[in-house]
């Protein structure tokens, strides 16, 4: 089994219409796509035929229009299934960042603001780059770049509270700001914004999944474990799963990390037993901001 995420931000005129497309296509996957006008996002899981069967789809079949033709798709291996079921929701965003006409397609967005992963490891190890992790702060403690910072939110909507409070200062101290998150999504919606304070922004292409997908030494720049949003719970700078639980991720003293531990003890109660040392379960989809 393997697992495939991606997205696009793209405008869509009829969302809905996508939707239903995409309902056909995922068939017999597991997992959950998000549909909404700015575009898609997913996590997926099946054999490898499945998922190429998929792909090719979404990027070819004439009732898309060609909307996902280029679409990129970050492939790791499974030990655990990573879903029991496949949804797709129709959303208003693909992933919420909770500031009103604010969206990921922007057609004149800036080439250089998009790094490959070589280019990454260069700009963050220059002395005028503030390094800044655009997760939650429980994905943080568990593995993160060397020397980022972690802006304590608990929710990807925080996140333009913490830009707006420190945009001044990184200005001053003539910073360039990098930012990364799991598979790129997140900072693909908050950079541009970011840019309206006078910064200048960069971003990691395709995110985390594509830099451990592309750097077989990652771990020369990255500490620890990647949180994934699904059975997993977590992967190595190899894609490689590990044997992190629940538990080990979220804290019983922080109330939005209980909640949403508890919500993994319920939801584990309830899925099949699979051959691996713990079935975890996944956050809901509604949570899976990458």
């Amino acid at each position: 089994m393997q697992h495939t995420s991606f997205y696009r931000f793209v405008p869509l005129s009829d969302p809905d219409q996508v939707a239903d497309i995409l309902r056909e296509l995922v068939q017999p996957l597991t997992g959950s796509v998000l549909v909404a006008p700015e575009g898609i996002s997913g996590a997926l899981a099946g054999s490898t035929e499945q998922l190429d069967a998929f792909e090719r789809a979404v990027r070819e079949d004439p009732r898309l229009h060609g909307a996902f033709a280029d679409m990129p798709f970050k492939r790791s291996a499974c030990r655990t299934p990573p879903f029991w079921k496949v949804r797709v929701h129709r959303k208003p965003e693909i992933v919420a960042l909770g500031l009103d006409g604010v969206t990921g397609v922007v057609p004149d967005r800036a080439e250089g603001q998009h790094l490959s992963p070589q280019q990454w490891r260069e700009l963050i190890a220059q002395d005028d780059v503030v390094l800044i992790d655009n997760r939650n702060s429980f994905e943080y403690r568990l593995g993160r770049f060397k020397n980022a910072i972690d802006p304590s939110v608990g929710n990807f909507r925080d996140f333009p509270d913490y830009v707006q409070a420190h945009a001044d200062e990184w200005k001053a101290q003539g910073k360039r700001v990098a930012m990364y998150c799991t598979g790129g999504v997140r900072c693909e919606k908050t950079s541009a914004w970011m840019q309206q304070f006078g910064l200048d922004v960069y971003q990691l292409d395709g995110g985390i999944m594509n830099y451990f997908q592309s750097m077989p030494d990652a771990d020369k720049d990255w500490q620890g474990e990647c949180f994934v949003f699904d059975n997993r719970v977590a992967v190595d700078t190899h894609l490689q799963e590990t044997d992190t639980t629940a538990d080990e991720v979220y804290r019983q003293d922080v109330p939005d990390e209980l909640w949403r531990l508890e919500r993994a003890h319920r939801l584990s109660a309830f899925t099949p037993k699979v051959p691996s040392s713990r079935a975890d379960a996944r956050p809901e989809e509604d949570d899976k901001p990458d």
